[in-house]
């Protein structure tokens, strides 16, 4: 068979077109918002618009009940959910939270913010999450925090790292941008943790353009995590706050149109999910049995939401390179990238303790060697 990269036929000959979930339904419920006149219910005072418009309350709700959750917190981005799970829990200078190598940047870049210190601890081969065993290693008296990223999809081993943070008195806290309807035996996603992150990004399963989601069963934790979203300086006799660090907010709010559109979205979950899942299920089936490649492993009892399908690719046994393979696929129309994100300590703001204010801070308050830090997986 002549490949198509040395002037054969394509053998995906049909283009592989981009998926949308935006449709009418969406486009109707933000010309509803539009039409109203109020496109912020936010208020940074105390007064009842403290906590959002209708529709943003209205979604906060809906994720409690689809998710079996006490609270949760809206945010303007998964990335300011991160920002303010790490201030409510009193993220201090110096601290240490540890955090994968593997994921996108925002996870191990946040708790700079507060003064807290990224130790990096390596995944698993076959998962790409966190290793329990190692991160039992990395934890010290200065740690304040594990930083889970269920990344494409798949669970971590949330309830073995649930235990240890117990253990130590520490906090779990879930990135959960990836995997909305993963499971661990029966346990969903983002509500292991003390706290959990959605992404409402419009990469992930559902979404409203951008957007975040905190979920915990923590009232104190909500509370603190409501007052970063918005300028918490202001509320705190009025909402009996005992504990003042952190609680400098910033505007982290969602807009009345993300969130009526994040409401439709919600509804569609299952169908949206499970699209996604067959996708990659398929995929998996088509490859089994052949060699050099390993397919997406999911664990006994877990349920993987294929966020991106990630098959381990062996270049000795095909004798043939990574990006050789990726050029020849994409020639015959298979829409195929290599790897995900180097590792993250290999990033400037790292090997060269950057900081983000004078002097490196907080990177000053550290002994961690990031020019020396190694994670073989």
């Amino acid at each position: 068979m002549k490949l198509a990269s040395n002037g054969g036929p394509q053998a995906v000959s049909r283009p592989i077109g981009a998926f949308t979930s935006i449709g009418q339904e969406e486009a109707q419920a933000a010309s509803d918002v539009v039409l109203s006149g109020s496109l912020s219910g936010f208020f940074g005072s105390p007064r009842p618009g403290y906590f959002g418009g209708n529709e943003v309350q209205k979604l906060e709700a809906a994720w409690c009940e689809r998710f079996s959750v006490e609270h949760a917190i809206t945010v303007n981005s998964a990335t300011s959910g991160l920002f303010v799970a790490m201030g409510a829990i009193g993220l201090s200078p110096g601290d240490e939270v540890i955090v994968p190598p593997y994921t996108m940047s925002a996870t191990a870049a946040v708790p700079l913010y507060f003064g807290g210190i990224p130790r990096f601890v390596d995944i698993e081969e076959e998962t790409f999450c966190l290793d329990v065993k190692l991160v039992e290693k990395a934890i010290n008296q200065k740690t304040k925090a594990i930083v889970v990223v269920n990344l494409f999809g798949h669970p971590a081993r949330l309830s073995e790292l649930r235990a240890l943070a117990d253990r130590h008195g520490i906090f779990l806290i879930e990135d959960n941008a990836q995997a909305v309807l993963g499971e661990e035996n029966e346990r969903r996603c983002g509500t292991v943790g003390h706290i959990g992150i959605y992404s409402l990004n419009i990469h992930k399963h559902i979404q409203c353009g951008e957007g975040g989601v905190c979920v915990t069963a923590c009232k104190d934790l909500a509370t603190r995590m409501a007052g970063i979203r918005n300028h918490g300086e202001n509320v705190i006799d009025w909402l009996d706050i005992s504990d003042l660090s952190n609680m400098i907010g910033l505007n982290l709010r969602m807009p009345e149109v993300s969130a009526a559109i994040a409401s439709v979205q919600l509804k569609k979950l299952d169908p949206l999910v499970e699209r996604v899942e067959k996708i990659g299920q398929t995929l998996t089936k088509g490859i089994s049995g052949l060699s050099g490649f390993a397919p997406p492993m999911v664990r006994d009892g877990c349920r993987h939401n294929y966020f991106m399908w990630s098959c381990r690719y062996d270049e000795a046994e095909l004798g043939l390179s990574r990006t050789a393979f990726i050029e020849h696929m994409r020639a015959e129309g298979v829409p195929l990238a290599g790897g995900y994100v180097p590792p993250l300590y290999r990033l400037p703001a790292f090997q060269k303790r950057m900081g983000i204010g004078r002097d490196g801070f907080p990177f000053d308050r550290s002994e961690i060697d990031y020019a020396h830090t190694f994670c073989p997986v």
